[in-house]
Order: structure tokens, then C-alpha cells, then sequence
């Protein structure tokens, strides 16, 4: 009794610090660093050595550390798409296609592309959701509208790209195959796709926004600035075939990498200290007007979320070794005895995104304390998928969904119309008990 209590005030603890934390509106880094400490100081209590406390801390992070190396990969390959032309010009052709009354759809289907392509949504959001977010004031569209759909947009890849860091981190830590993964979730997210598109054709339609695309503007901005020609879209080619042909993912990204490589010195005639450059500090142009839509990507663009990665993993040992979070797990074990394995992850990911505010940070916690050694891998991850992933985005204090909002300059209330990120963990919920109270009438006597 004695250890559960000390285990809550210190989880109490560590509660008190996010929330402090976000009220400061400071990084949510600082408040994972006090919790490191926190849960330090739990060890020490607990009789467990500095270096022993050390140990645990080592032995979390080497379970990330395949999602940290491809951090890196992700940071250059990122900033190379840009200087390749490779996103100009997607974006460029993307703009064309773009008009009023099916502004939303497009939009949305628009950042699912380049989120996919890329993995990312922060980079998603501040490429195509500036684009879309730019065109949507030209156009008088529904700024609140229009985030939604960049928003939803923008983790659909976070989501299901092969590319994608939570997608790595949760097969990471479940030991399942991502691609494996990547099936699954195409099969549970269909429906809430196919109902997003309806719902922001539908509105797009009804709204008839009137306006001129700003495709020429787009166009006129980017042309100047790179060569865009077919050629500069082979780095992406890469990326789909070699993913659909189940290459390992650094080395599809390092194909990509070496694509985008010769296109920056031979294509665009960078030279060779300027790619250098641009691989650890991102694509940076001297034309402000390409700079607001293009910048950014390189390896320091990921260090940020590279740290939440690795202090999070820390806790994953220290939890692991002392046990800190027997307590909770055993009250979510006699809760999984009475529900099924999607409701109590729906549950508790709620809990973890309103309290954590980092969706890295929420999946370890979800995932420390929802998991059980006779669980199926794959089935675990696409829980994890389809609630933790989706839902942080959609906690008004998370940085998973004001990071992306203010990189694309869309107004918080977008988060009430993102509809993708809905309408997967509910349909999610609903598919299960609707399973669930068949399983039942099929064992019920006649």
C-alpha cells in the first residue's frame, strides 16, 4: 500500500509539472526533463543506485534507437526534397487542381500526398498546409474549414507513411512489421476516409466559396527559384516503389537521399558545401516569398523531437525496472478483464494526450501501461494507431495539433473540423463493440 502511494504522488507529481508547464505556454521538452528528475528521485527512494538509475535510462533509449537513426535520415531527406525541387513541384502541379468548390477536398487529399510522402505532418503543414491555408484566403474559403482539412490531412501519413516516426516508434515497440502495420491500417481506416472526403466535398460544395485559384501566384513564387521538371520528382518515386516493394525503410530513405543528392549538384547546380549546409540546417532561401513556403527540414529540425524521443524512452526503463507503474497497469488489467483491448487503449490515450501533451510521449505511456505479454503484436499496434496517434492532434494544448496549426497560420478551431482524426478512433470504437455484442449472441443458448 505504502509503494502504490508513493507511485501516485509521484505520477501526481509529474502531472503537476505538464500542467504547469503548459499553463507557462514553455517547450513541453522542460517539463520532460523535470519528470526525468521526478522519477529519478522515485528510484532513489526505492533504493536503486545513480548508476543503476543510469542503466534503466540507457537501456529505454536503446529501444528507440532505430527510430532515432532514422530521425536523422528523415531531417536530410526533408531539406533535400526541398532543395531537389521535389516538393516545389508537387506543389506547383498539386495547385493546379485546386478551385473553390472542392477547395476542402482537394486540400485535404493534397497534405494526405505530402504527408504520406514525407511522414511528417509539422512538414506537412508548413509546405502544403501554408499553400492550402495562402490559396484558402485568396479564395474567401473557411479558414476554421480549411485547417481541418490540412490538419487531417497532415497525419494521414504521420499516421500510415512508412516513413512516418510514430508509425517506426509503435512497431518499435510492439516488435511488429510496419509494413504489416501499414496494411492494417488501411483496412480500419477506410470508412473514416472515405466519410472525410464526403463530409469536405459536401461542405465545400454547399459554401461555393467564389475567388480566383492563386495557382499562377504559387507558381510564379517557386519557378524562379528551382528547375522543376519531372526529374525532380524521382526521389519521391522512390520512396512509394521501394516502400510498396517492402525494402528496408532507411534504405529506401537512403535511396531517396542519394536521388535527391545528384538532383541538388547536377539538376538544380548547388554546390557541393551548400548541400552540405542544408543537410544539417535545413533549406533556407535568401527570397522571402520562397522562404515562408519552403523553408525548413535538416537534421537540427529534428533534434527537438528527437530529445522528447529520448527522454521518453528513459522513463520506458525506469518504469520497466522499478515497477513505478505496476499500480496503474494493474488497475488497467482488471479493467481489460471486464473490456476489450481497443476500449481501454481508446481510454487511456485520451488520458495520456490531455495530461502529457506529446503524442511520442503518450504512445510510450499508453503503451507501458495497456500492454501485456499474451497481447497480439499486430493488433496492439493498430490500437495504439488508431486512438493515441489520432487523438493527440486534437488536445488543444498538444503540440501535435498547435505545432502544425501555427506553421499552416489556421486558427485553433480547425481542430473542431478535422474530421479524419475523429471519425478513425470512433469508428474504431464502434467496430469493436458492434464485434463484441456479436461475439456474445453467438455463444448465447438458442
Amino acid at each position: 500500500m505504502a509503494i502504490e502511494m508513493l507511485e501516485s504522488v509521484f505520477l501526481s507529481l509529474f502531472t503537476l509539472t505538464l500542467i504547469g508547464c503548459v499553463a507557462a505556454k514553455l517547450p513541453i521538452l522542460y517539463a520532460l526533463i523535470v519528470g526525468y528528475l521526478i522519477f529519478s528521485v522515485y528510484a532513489r527512494l526505492r533504493q536503486y543506485s545513480v548508476p543503476a538509475i543510469l542503466k534503466m535510462s540507457a537501456a529505454g533509449i536503446r529501444t528507440a534507437k532505430n527510430v532515432l537513426m532514422t530521425f536523422v535520415l528523415i531531417g536530410m531527406l526533408t531539406a533535400l526534397w526541398r532543395a531537389a525541387g521535389t516538393i516545389p513541384t508537387i506543389v506547383c502541379h498539386a495547385a493546379d487542381y485546386i478551385r473553390p468548390s472542392v477547395f476542402l477536398l482537394m486540400s485535404f487529399l493534397l497534405n494526405c500526398l505530402v504527408s504520406f510522402l514525407t511522414g511528417t505532418a509539422f512538414g506537412t503543414a508548413a509546405t502544403m498546409g501554408v499553400i492550402c491555408m495562402t490559396m484558402a484566403r485568396t479564395m474567401g474559403v473557411d479558414p476554421v474549414w480549411a485547417g481541418g482539412a490540412v490538419l487531417s490531412g497532415a497525419y494521414f501519413g504521420d499516421r500510415c507513411s512508412p516513413i512516418s516516426t510514430s508509425a517506426l516508434l509503435i512497431s518499435e515497440l510492439t516488435g511488429t512489421n510496419i509494413f504489416q502495420n501499414i496494411r492494417g491500417m488501411t483496412r480500419t481506416a477506410a470508412l473514416p476516409f472515405l466519410m472525410s472526403c464526403a463530409i469536405y466535398a459536401a461542405v465545400g460544395v454547399s459554401s461555393a466559396p467564389s475567388g480566383s485559384g492563386s495557382s499562377a501566384q504559387v507558381q510564379q513564387t517557386l519557378s524562379p527559384a528551382f528547375r522543376l521538371g519531372l526529374l525532380t520528382l524521382l526521389p519521391a518515386l522512390l520512396i512509394l516503389v521501394l516502400s510498396v516493394l517492402h525494402l528496408n525503410i532507411r534504405l529506401t530513405m537512403l535511396s531517396s537521399i542519394g536521388a535527391a543528392l545528384f538532383i541538388c549538384l547536377f539538376y538544380q547546380k548547388m554546390d557541393a558545401l551548400s548541400v552540405l549546409r542544408l543537410l544539417v540546417a535545413g533549406y533556407h532561401s535568401s527570397d522571402p516569398q520562397v522562404a515562408a513556403l519552403m523553408d525548413g527540414g535538416g537534421i537540427l529540425s529534428m533534434v527537438n523531437v528527437a530529445a522528447i524521443v529520448t527522454i521518453s524512452s528513459s522513463y520506458a526503463g525506469i518504469f520497466r525496472e522499478t515497477g513505478l507503474l505496476d499500480g496503474l497497469k494493474g488497475k488497467i488489467g482488471v479493467l481489460r478483464r471486464r473490456y476489450s483491448l481497443y476500449t481501454v487503449v481508446f481510454w487511456a490515450s485520451i488520458a495520456a494526450n490531455v495530461i502529457i501533451c506529446s503524442q511520442t510521449a503518450a504512445i510510450m505511456l499508453v503503451h507501458q501501461t495497456c500492454g501485456f505479454p499474451e497481447d497480439d503484436g499486430p493488433t496492439f499496434a493498430i490500437a495504439l494507431e488508431d486512438t493515441v496517434v489520432v487523438i493527440a492532434p486534437l488536445i488543444p494544448w498538444s503540440i501535435a495539433g498547435t505545432v502544425p496549426l501555427a506553421s499552416a497560420s489556421a486558427p485553433i478551431g480547425s481542430l473542431l473540423t478535422s474530421c479524419y482524426l475523429y471519425l478513425i478512433p470512433l469508428w474504431g470504437l464502434f467496430a469493436q463493440s458492434y464485434r463484441r455484442k456479436q461475439a456474445l449472441r453467438a455463444v448465447r443458448p438458442h
